[in-house]
């Protein structure tokens, strides 16, 4: 232990006899570390910002928007435009195993919503009451609407925040009745704000039943009373999708007289898909920006060899002279090696802690939507304290064993 001091101690004390050469040959190690965390850590940023993009939207959803299907079979030049039915979600309800929750989706955005304090234009949304199981409409306060409110077309509804502004500024809204079309509905839940910016459709829309809906306001550009505008769906499970998928459309295809492996048949969103795509973006991304901080780490390892060969160079006469009075080959290759690896452990240390004073600096700013701060990704930090391992011993070991392969006369003999 004494000796592993003695050792310590002579390494400060060249390392501030060099003091410059030594503070460039740091900075490559510590910049090789920073580099290596920040890098992933931005990577992460933007995975997670976009996980919470699309955790903005709802959990594993799926659309489905009708296309259009040849008028004559075989045709790829004719077409005819066809719509979804309210009699269709019912055939998906109940006929596929694959689907969760599933609600159709009737959007109208020229109904005319006033309020006792002014007024508005909106997307009105009539869907079933599994909508809020499917999509993200955080509501409070209040509540959303149930099956009994579906049932009995019950005019009541619950109001987007972005529309609170002009309907009820500075006012509970949560009780209160509004005029949609000139019609009275019940005001009995707000959702809250959905976004960081609030720059989200589901906060400019008003929500009511679909039975309500298809009642009050059916889509007048349609041919049939029954149309819905699309259908959101959720799998029973994310692994589940395509089969989701596939059924939806064999039961569009069986209802409306078409084969469902039309592809120009469905408009499809698939957000499951999508993600899987976005996360394959990121992991070659991660690992893109891990290998560029390795190899500055690997550069900056090559620094402290270089460092430490110049050293055993400038010290041939010392290490001559130590084993002349008897130092041992093990002590002169213990003292190198733990010179580089002191060396090494000390850049990777400053640049470490660096980082980490840097990315929590950085959490504590607001960020824009979409990203998120970088942080400390802990399999990075594993990878880096291996590089760095892997760089110490490489930076020790080798000087260390020229160092200790001297023999003692040729050593003495250097100028």
């Amino acid at each position: 232990m004494r000796m592993l001091i003695d050792i310590v101690r002579q390494s400060l004390a060249t390392l501030w006899a060099h003091k410059l050469r030594s503070f460039l040959t740091m900075f490559g190690i510590a910049w090789g570390v920073g580099s290596l965390l920040l890098l992933v850590g931005l990577g992460e940023g933007f995975r997670s910002g976009q996980n919470k993009q699309l955790a903005n939207l709802g959990q594993d959803i799926m659309f489905s928007f009708p296309g259009r299907i040849p008028g004559v079979e075989g045709s790829t030049q004719s077409g005819r435009t066809y719509h979804f039915t309210y009699q269709d979600y019912l055939a998906i309800r109940n006929q596929t195993r694959s689907i969760k929750y599933i609600s159709p989706v009737l959007n109208r955005e020229d109904i005319r919503a006033v309020s006792d304090y002014g007024s508005t234009n909106g997307q009105v949304f009539g869907v079933a009451p599994d909508y809020n199981k499917i999509r993200n409409v955080p509501v409070g306060p209040g509540r959303w609407f149930n099956e009994q409110d579906s049932s009995d077309t019950r005019r009541v509804a619950v109001v987007g925040w972005e529309l609170l502004k002009n309907m009820f500024p500075d006012r509970p809204a949560v009780g209160s009745t509004i005029l949609l079309n000139g019609y009275r509905f019940d005001v009995i839940g707000v959702v809250s704000k959905v976004g960081q910016d609030g720059n989200n459709g589901t906060n400019a829309r008003i929500f009511i039943p679909i039975e309500t809906m298809r009642s009050l306001f059916p889509l007048k550009e349609q041919n049939s009373e029954d149309a819905v505008s699309f259908l959101n769906y959720r799998p029973l499970t994310p692994l589940q999708h395509l089969q989701a998928k596939q059924e939806v459309h064999e039961v569009l295809g069986r209802r409306h007289g078409f084969n469902p492996k039309l592809e120009d048949a469905f408009g499809d969103w698939d957000t499951i898909e999508d993600n899987k795509r976005v996360s394959k973006i990121f992991d070659a991304m991660d690992w893109f920006l891990g290998v560029v901080g390795v190899v500055t780490l690997a550069l900056g390892a090559i620094g402290i060899i270089n460092i430490m060969l110049v050293s055993v160079t400038e010290r041939t006469r010392e290490i001559g002279l130590r084993k002349a009075l008897g130092a041992t080959h093990r002590a002169i290759l213990t003292q190198f090696f733990v010179e580089g690896a002191f060396l090494t452990a000390l850049s990777g240390g400053i640049g470490l802690t660096i980082t980490t004073a840097l990315v929590t600096l950085l959490a504590a700013l607001p960020a824009p939507e979409g990203f998120d701060t970088p942080r400390i990704v802990p399999s990075s930090a594993v990878i880096a304290i291996l590089s760095l391992a892997v760089a110490g011993i490489a930076a020790g070991l080798y000087p260390a064993r020229q160092a200790a392969l001297l023999q003692p006369v040729e050593a003495l003999r250097q100028e």
